[in-house]
């Protein structure tokens, strides 16, 4: 696992967006998954700006889901849907046929999980998937003790996570709903290069955890350990706990710029 620490979350968002772009180059039709929330959007936002400024051309690229809320409609604003669609396929100026993700809507719910999980592989995997992580080291929804072969599966939102996310829905934890459907651990493994970006002292001890703890059902994110091409961007205060934080700094200082992320 590589450990790459940054000054702040525009710089992280600033590396793997080129990590991004370079992908894009090597492989135009690159299927890249990608997390919501707060922390990944400065990589969205410099992805956007170099595709604006034709540094890269993203217009072959593919785009998939991580997760998605079941029961919302598919065009409700706060379906994870919409918000990829938002904030990732309309900066970059995709179509929406050059997106996918689960069905949240379905009527039968496992059968759409185990079809994602076959649209993916039919679509030849995901080349880059982004994550982010929570404070309790979870990945997707993937909460601690989900199983580390997990596949897309549903699962029941935990009370906190509901109140985290009403600020969505209006503060109206009503209108949280129970359950997702998220890619698994073992769905997420699959992908061929996996980088998580963490930022904010509050993630601190799940990166320390996640990074050079053992590998544990507990910690779901530290099952990135087993995968041969996994990055985790941090910035400083995120890097806090980790106790080869001089290390890290010194191989990717090191680093031959050929070699990328």
């Amino acid at each position: 696992m590589e450990v790459v620490i940054v000054p702040d979350a525009k710089a992280g968002g600033e590396v793997i967006a080129e990590a991004m772009a370079d992908l894009l180059r090597r492989k135009p039709g690159a299927l890249l998954g990608v997390a919501t929330g707060s922390t990944p959007l400065p990589v969205y936002e410099a992805l956007t700006a170099k595709v604006r400024a034709k540094a890269v051309d993203a217009g072959r690229a593919r785009i998939c889901q991580l997760d998605e809320y079941v029961g919302l409609p598919a065009g409700h604003p706060e379906s994870y849907r919409s918000v990829v669609l938002r904030e990732v396929v309309e900066p970059l100026g995709l179509s929406e046929s050059s997106f996918m993700g689960p069905d949240g809507s379905a009527d039968d719910i496992p059968a759409a999980c185990e079809a994602y999980d076959r649209a993916l592989a039919a679509a030849g995997g995901v080349d880059l998937q982004l994550l982010g992580i929570g404070t309790d080291g979870h990945i997707g929804f993937n909460e601690p003790c989900s199983s580390l072969a997990s596949r897309t599966r549903i699962k029941t939102l935990t009370e906190q996570t509901r109140v985290d996310n009403a600020r969505f829905f209006g503060g109206d934890m009503d209108q949280v709903p129970h359950h997702v459907i998220t890619q698994g651990i073992g769905t997420i493994l699959e992908a061929r290069h996996v980088v998580l970006l963490a930022t904010g002292e509050g993630k601190a001890e799940a990166v320390a955890q996640t990074v050079e703890g053992p590998v544990s059902a507990l910690v779901p994110a530290s099952a990135l350990q087993l995968h041969p091409h996994a990055t985790v961007v941090v910035d400083e205060a995120a890097a806090v706990k980790l106790k080869l934080g001089e290390y890290f700094r010194a191989t990717y200082a090191a680093k031959p710029e050929w070699q990328g992320l």
